[in-house]
Order: structure tokens, then C-alpha cells, then sequence
């Protein structure tokens, strides 16, 4: 935890005059929180600039405020009519996108106060659950314990051979986790945590080779549920003695969770309630079970195919494709897939965001049209195509 900033300067001539004199009382200097408010003290010329200043600054950007706000209302009202078009089932246009890049604020900078201000304590972050915390909640809650693989291989095995029957290709599998991942992630690699780097810590609970979150194992066992279940009980019927008895005991808890998932309407926002609980953080340790772990995995990017065929979009999605639908949702990416070539290298990325996810996004941002931002995620794949991981799991396929 970051610890409050002293001001060191202004403490260590408190201490200097201290040590310096007479015992007599009346011959002390004053404690060293009115030293530190003297020496701090700003002139009437000083605290007059500053508001100066402060003026100007708060002016511009009210200013770059009123502009801003209108393009993302223009991005917003665009966005709403493409919808209604495709309702109709319309073509889209590139007058159906806002074509100019966000406004940039370029004023004054917020001026520092020369005033002395009341230092705040860092703000306490509420620590995000970890591999370890799923699997407590797994055991606390369900009786259950993932089956794990012996050796990392074993699990790239196992999701390439169910992404394979399910009909994703080798390519989108493999692009996609060497993007991902970076070329070399485990199964129950965690998004922040690097055993390479000591004191690393998780920015987020998406774990595995496409990252899920807690709040997509709950989705798509809610969604997907049955099928896990169809396809773990025709597993079950080929085993028996110790692992039938496990597979049953694996089949009961499956069944339980999906019954959690689905007590809830069907939706993001109500998903996400539940992947915030014990119970939702147990279901999201099944991504670390051999058997469900890859069904998890695979159909994080199958329900993206299924959409854009659903969509009427026939053509196979490139893996660049596929991890625009993955990382930006299933209709905002197909907007992007569908857009032809032409229109990519001109429409501004900016047309797929929020505001306030595209000012936090630099990748976004410096690669700030369509046909950018998925040419870089294809050099990104390729790069991190040559990595081990990724060559064992192509290799798996």
C-alpha cells in the first residue's frame, strides 16, 4: 500500500531548530506543524496568479467539454441509427459513422495550488480474487475440486481437441491465444500475475487462454450449460469404477452451477452480480478443470462465429476478426467485421467505444481507425505466433 507523502524539507528544519535550543521554554521555536504551515505560507501575488490561472484552465476546458461531449453524442446518435438499419435490414453507409477523430484537449494545464493542501490517504482498493480464492470458493461451496491437468500440454490437448469438433480453426484458436496471452500463457495463467516477475499482482480475474472473466463463466454456463452436460454425460457412459465415480460427482456439481447461473435473467449486468459472489467465483474455477475448461475456452469465441452467422455473415472470421467480436462484444465487433476494407482505412475507432473506454485506451487511440486497429493485432499475432506456447498449441491441433 502507497503510504502518504511527507514533506521531508520542511520536517527536517523543524528538527534542526529543536535541537538547537535552550531549554527555557519561553526561547522554543514553534511546533513543527506551525514551522510547516510558515514555511508553506503563500504570498497574496502568488495565490492571485494562481487563480488567474485556475480561471483560464477551468474556462478551456469547459470549452473542450462542450465539444467533446457533442461528438460522443453525434458517436452515440450514429450508432443508434446503424442499429435501426440493420433492423430494417439496411446497408450501411460511411455517412452512417461519425468520420472525424475525438477532439483533443490542447488548453492550459490545471495549475497547482501554492496554498498548502490536506494530504488524503490513498484510496483503499478492494483486492481482486485470484486462483486461489476460485478454488476455496469451489470447495467451500460446491464440495469441488478442478480436475487439473499433470502437465500443460495435457489441457492444450484437450482444447484443441474440442475447439477443433466444435469448428474453430487452428488459426483463430491459435491468433487468438498468442494475442492474448502473449505467445506463452498456462491454462491457469491470471491476468496481471507472472511467476517470471515476484510481487506481480492481478489486474483483473480473466484467466486461461482467450481470458475469461469470472462474469464470462458465469455467462456462458448459463447459456451453455447444457451442452456441457450432454457432452460430460456421453463422456461418462465410456468410463468406469474410480473415474465414473468422479465424472458423476463432477456431472452433479456442473449441474448445480448451471442452476446458479440461471437464476437470474438472462443478461451482462446481472451475470456480473453474480460473478461477484462466492458462489459466482466457485463457478468460475471450472475454467481450471480439464473436462469443462476447454468447453469454457472454446466457446468464449464460438458464440462469436455462431453470432456473425446468425448475422447472416458467412465468410470465415480471420482471427483478428474474431478478437475484435472477442474483445469488444459480439454486435460492436461484427460492425467492425462487416465493414469493407475501404470503409475500415477511414472510419475512426472512436466509433466503437464510450467515452470513457476510449480516452483509457492508447491502443485504441494511436490506432484510431478499423483498418488500424486490426492491422496491429495481426502483427501482434504474428509476433507472438513463434512463442512456445503457442507453437505447443498449434502443434495440439
Amino acid at each position: 500500500m502507497r503510504l502518504p507523502l511527507i514533506r521531508m524539507g520542511s520536517l527536517c528544519v523543524a528538527l534542526a531548530l529543536l535541537a538547537g535550543a535552550p531549554p527555557a521554554v519561553a526561547n522554543e521555536p514553534p511546533p513543527p506543524s506551525t514551522t510547516n504551515a510558515m514555511a508553506q505560507a503563500a504570498s497574496p501575488q502568488a495565490i492571485a496568479e494562481y487563480r488567474r490561472k485556475l480561471k483560464e484552465y477551468q474556462e478551456a476546458r469547459a470549452a473542450f467539454d462542450e465539444e467533446a461531449g457533442a461528438y460522443w453524442t453525434a458517436v452515440s446518435e450514429k450508432r443508434k441509427g446503424r442499429n435501426a438499419k440493420r433492423r430494417e435490414r439496411q446497408s450501411i453507409a460511411l455517412d452512417d459513422y461519425v468520420l472525424t477523430q475525438p477532439p483533443v484537449y490542447s488548453g492550459p494545464k490545471r495549475p497547482v495550488s501554492p496554498e498548502p493542501e490536506e494530504e488524503k490517504p490513498p484510496r483503499e482498493r478492494k483486492p481482486l480474487p485470484v486462483v486461489a480464492d476460485f478454488l476455496k470458493a469451489a470447495a467451500d461451496h460446491f464440495q469441488f475440486v478442478p480436475q487439473r491437468p499433470a502437465a500443460e500440454v495435457e489441457f492444450k490437448r484437450a482444447y484443441a481437441r474440442y475447439a477443433q469438433a466444435a469448428g474453430l480453426t487452428r488459426e483463430q484458436a491459435v491468433r487468438v491465444y498468442s494475442f492474448e496471452t502473449g505467445g506463452s500463457g498456462n491454462y491457469d495463467m491470471q491476468s496481471g500475475l507472472n511467476p517470471a516477475r515476484p510481487g506481480s499482482r492481478a489486474i483483473s480475474t480473466a484467466i486461461g487462454y482467450n481470458q475469461l472473466l469470472t462474469t464470462n463463466s458465469v455467462e456462458l454456463l448459463a447459456e451453455q450449460g447444457h451442452e456441457f452436460i450432454k457432452e460430460l454425460t456421453a463422456r461418462a457412459a465410456q468410463l468406469s469404477g474410480a473415474p465414473r465415480k468422479a465424472m458423476d460427482h463432477k456431472l452433479a456439481v456442473l449441474k448445480k452451477m448451471v442452476a446458479f447461473t440461471r437464476t437470474v435473467p438472462d443478461t451482462w449486468s446481472e451475470h456480473e452480480k453474480l460473478a461477484n459472489t462466492p458462489q459466482g467465483w466457485a463457478v468460475h474455477a471450472m475454467v481450471l478443470d480439464i473436462d469443462v475448461g476447454p468447453m469454457l475456452q472454446t466457446h468464449k469465441l464460438l458464440t462469436s462465429v455462431i453470432f456473425a452467422r446468425a448475422k447472416g455473415y458467412n465468410r470465415p472470421l480471420t482471427a483478428a476478426e474474431l478478437e475484435m467480436m472477442n474483445l469488444t462484444g459480439d454486435g460492436t465487433g461484427l460492425d467492425m467485421v462487416t465493414m469493407p476494407q475501404a470503409m475500415r482505412e477511414q472510419v475512426p475507432t472512436s466509433n466503437f467505444f464510450q467515452r470513457g473506454g476510449y480516452e483509457r485506451n492508447p491502443v485504441a487511440i494511436r490506432h484510431n481507425t478499423v483498418a488500424k486497429l486490426l492491422a496491429v493485432t495481426d502483427e501482434r499475432m504474428d509476433f507472438n505466433s513463434s512463442k512456445p506456447g503457442a507453437k505447443e498449441l498449434a502443434a495440439a491441433f
